[in-house]
């Protein structure tokens, strides 16, 4: 008997279609579930809270949470743009489980998040989901270290347009804001986040820069240390750097080497001739070590598959939060994450949804990231006490 499950069924019948994949994720179950996740991908918002409510009333778990998303994954396989629910049932016996919602207030001329639960020491991981629209999940995740000390954060930006968006906790659906759960006690689990990039050029340090904007590398302009960079790299790589060029910061000042994994990989949004100036999508300090990226389904495929390969957990559940660019929009079909992760964690459930953004820890500190896969694993339970 197992202790995590999934299940996926399609159809324009929302509600019809919670009902079945509830049934499949807790068939073979050993216990009844503790937590739940529902993810659900259709047009109407209102079909999307009547079908996770039905998903909630049927499995009888002790948290239920989920949003609604444009794709979602489940029963090895993933699907884009159709009526669709993914339903994930874990038994955790013993675990302390604390689910919340997060709404913004205004105090003064600043925002305040307000409903996050107290840490406590056994905390183990915490799962959020958000609104991307109006809920600051960017700056909540990179100041979580301050708010929640040592508690990696999982999770995803809900998909779809402005004022759909639902997200689900405990029979409840609300259109904005964020929701989640506190997992503490006796849980195993980990980590991943496969930021599908491969490093090129060598590495660099930051010499002058300002903000987001870097002015110089390796003591050069940086907008002339990349075209020199590019200038040298073989024909499909120029492509490639062509169409989005990425830029890594090292994790580890203090490697001899960086490679593929070794950075957190953020977009090179702008360029300014004239100052020779490079903006990128984050704050990096003069001293920091960077290298170029760039990104295709190869190095997509690479990443993951050399992350997976080095997990070293008896994996039996996990959550996938997979960008919503990672599905058609760069491989042949909307499973390869699923699969991946179906081939790597053989009998494991396996539930998720395709993300408008990522959460996920990297180095030890919380992000939000693009074209990444977020993988929350599940171990062997230990033994309560």
């Amino acid at each position: 008997m197992a202790r995590f499950g999934d299940g996926l069924a399609v159809g324009p019948d929302l509600v019809s279609a919670a009902e079945v994949a509830v049934r499949r994720a807790l068939d073979g179950l050993d216990a009844a579930p503790d937590l739940l996740f529902v993810f659900v991908s259709g047009d109407d918002p209102e079909q999307a809270g009547a079908a996770a409510r039905r998903a909630g009333a049927l499995a009888g778990a002790r948290v239920v949470l989920g949003c609604s998303s444009a794709g979602v994954i489940g029963g090895g396989r993933g699907v884009e743009g159709a009526g669709a629910v993914s339903a994930w049932a874990a038994v955790l016996p013993g675990a302390r489980l604390e689910p919340f919602r997060l709404e913004t207030l205004r105090a003064g001329d600043r925002l305040v998040v307000a409903g996050m639960p107290e840490t406590r020491a056994d905390d183990v991981v915490g799962v959020l989901l958000a609104d991307p629209y109006g809920f600051p999940v960017d700056a909540f995740v990179e100041r979580s270290a301050e708010a929640l000390p040592g508690l990696p954060l999982v999770g995803g930006l809900a998909d779809g347009e402005r004022g759909a968006i639902r997200l689900f906790v405990n029979g409840e659906v609300h259109d904005g804001g964020a929701v989640g759960v506190v997992l503490g006690g006796p849980v195993t689990a980990a980590t991943v986040v496969s930021q599908g990039a491969r490093p090129i050029g060598p590495d660099m340090v930051v010499t002058r820069a300002d903000e987001n904007v870097l002015y110089e590398l390796a003591g050069r302009p940086a907008l002339e240390k990349l075209e020199e960079i590019v200038a040298e790299l073989p024909e499909e790589d120029r492509e490639l750097a062509g169409q989005g060029l990425l830029i890594g910061v090292a994790m580890d000042e203090y490697a001899d080497e960086h490679e593929r994994g070794d950075f957190l990989v953020r977009g090179v949004v702008g360029a300014d001739a004239e100052a020779g100036a490079l903006a990128i999508g984050d704050v990096v300090d003069v001293g920091r070590t960077v290298r170029f990226q760039v990104r295709d389904a190869s190095a997509a495929d690479d990443d993951l598959t050399a992350l997976l390969d080095r997990f070293d957990l008896a994996v039996e559940g996990a959550l996938l939060f997979s960008c919503n660019g990672r599905g058609r929009a760069t491989f042949a079909d909307s499973g390869h994450d699923a699969r991946l992760l179906g081939r790597a964690f053989a009998g494991a459930g396996v539930g998720g949804f395709f993300a408008a953004g990522e959460i996920g820890p990297v180095g030890g500190r919380n992000h939000v990231h693009g074209y990444t896969a977020s993988i929350l694993a599940f171990g062997p339970a230990p033994d309560a006490p």
